[in-house]
């Protein structure tokens, strides 16, 4: 299972950037997707994640800012990034919850990461 990441990049404080992320290989079903950022210095964090069943759980220094959304088709997540802040300054991970058989347990898988700057 692969996951490609794409949509970092430099942008102003205030901002918006989209994050995309698909998720390909032997894929029997995706649970959980979303998005995990790790600041300069600092451990990796939770930023936004979708169940399967459509719950979303969001760190609460984006909320209000941010928004995640799937598509189930394509096994692909998205993360809308609006009102952007220095302190969003990070290196953004995909993530995916996956089964690749009926009987296994999800397993995790990652991206490659996207780098997201935000200047002031």
């Amino acid at each position: 299972v692969q996951l490609q990441a794409s949509g970092g990049g430099l942008v102003q404080a205030g901002g918006s950037l989209r994050l995309s992320c698909a998720a390909s290989g032997r894929i029997f079903i995706v649970n959980a997707m979303g998005w995990y950022r790790q600041p300069p210095g600092a451990q990796r964090e939770l930023v936004a994640r979708e169940t399967s069943g459509g719950s979303t759980t969001y760190a609460d220094s984006v909320k209000g800012r941010f928004t995640i959304s799937r598509d189930y088709a394509k096994n692909a997540v998205y993360l809308q990034m609006a009102s952007l802040k220095p302190e969003d300054t990070a290196i953004y991970y995909c993530n995916a919850a996956v089964r690749t058989r009926l009987a296994d347990t999800p397993r995790d898988y990652w991206g490659q990461g996207t780098l997201v700057t935000v200047s002031s």
